[in-house]
């Protein structure tokens, strides 16, 4: 789509049709050629694959019960991944890492969330840079966190990957936290985003993705604040809209 500003990030894929973080919702985003981004959750299962998921529990999003890191992947794959979000989806499973990998290949950037709290998977950084680095998927991902433990180990054992800090909260000392963390990308809550901020982020050579917007007003207002921030949603659709001249 030529030079295009405001990039669009699939949030867990096109999830606002698809169940999240399956590969139903990674190929409906990639069936969109104006999609260069999309944004998913990683977690371990209890033998240590990476999978897609972004609750800690599997209540939420697949027939099973209980916490993901509880479960084998030969569990979790044979699990029911899709009734909850529309009875067509019946059967969509949980995906590894390295089928996400291999199917974006060439096609997608990727914005892989470390999900983790405190020790909860010991080596997950370790697992997720194997994969990508398996698929030389270096130049085409960002590794992003909450938390600067993982970041840090991140940028320790996988030299050349991006990564990135999440924030959720009214930014302070955040240009300096990042610096300290070798940080080239911030994953922040659209309410926290300032033009001022972009503004300085793009000064400092950091990319700001804005999460997560899902009316086109809302992706209209915060394209406002900086033409470089890429916008994450659960419907790239209305990105197109919100992109275009003519108002919906």
């Amino acid at each position: 789509m030529g030079n295009i500003q405001n990039l669009c990030v699939a949030h867990r894929g096109f999830s606002g049709i698809a169940p999240e973080n399956t590969m139903a919702a990674i190929q409906r985003a990639m069936q969109e050629s104006y999609v260069e981004w999309v944004e998913v959750d990683v977690q371990l299962s209890k033998d240590g694959v990476p999978l897609l998921i972004h609750d800690f529990t599997l209540n939420r999003t697949t027939n099973g019960r209980g916490p993901v890191g509880e479960r084998t992947w030969a569990e979790l794959k044979s699990l029911d991944a899709g009734s909850w979000k529309a009875p067509e989806y019946a059967g969509e499973r949980l995906i590894s890492l390295d089928e996400f990998l291999e199917a974006i290949a060439g096609r997608l950037r990727a914005n892989i969330e470390i999900k983790t709290q405190g020790n909860m998977y010991p080596g997950i950084e370790e697992k997720i840079v194997s994969a990508i680095r398996r698929y030389r998927m270096e130049d085409e991902v960002v590794l992003t966190s909450f938390e600067p433990r993982v970041l840090a180990k991140v940028k320790e054992i996988g030299r050349g990957i991006r990564t990135g800090l999440i924030v959720d909260e009214k930014p302070r000392d955040l240009f300096i936290r990042l610096q300290m963390l070798h940080c080239s990308f911030l994953s922040l809550n659209y309410r926290y985003l300032t033009a001022e901020l972009a503004t300085k982020a793009a000064r400092c050579g950091i990319e700001v993705m804005a999460w997560t917007m899902n009316d086109v007003r809302k992706l209209r207002r915060v394209r406002a604040k900086g033409d470089k921030v890429l916008l994450c949603t659960n419907w790239p659709d209305r990105w197109l809209k919100a992109m275009s001249c003519v108002r919906s």
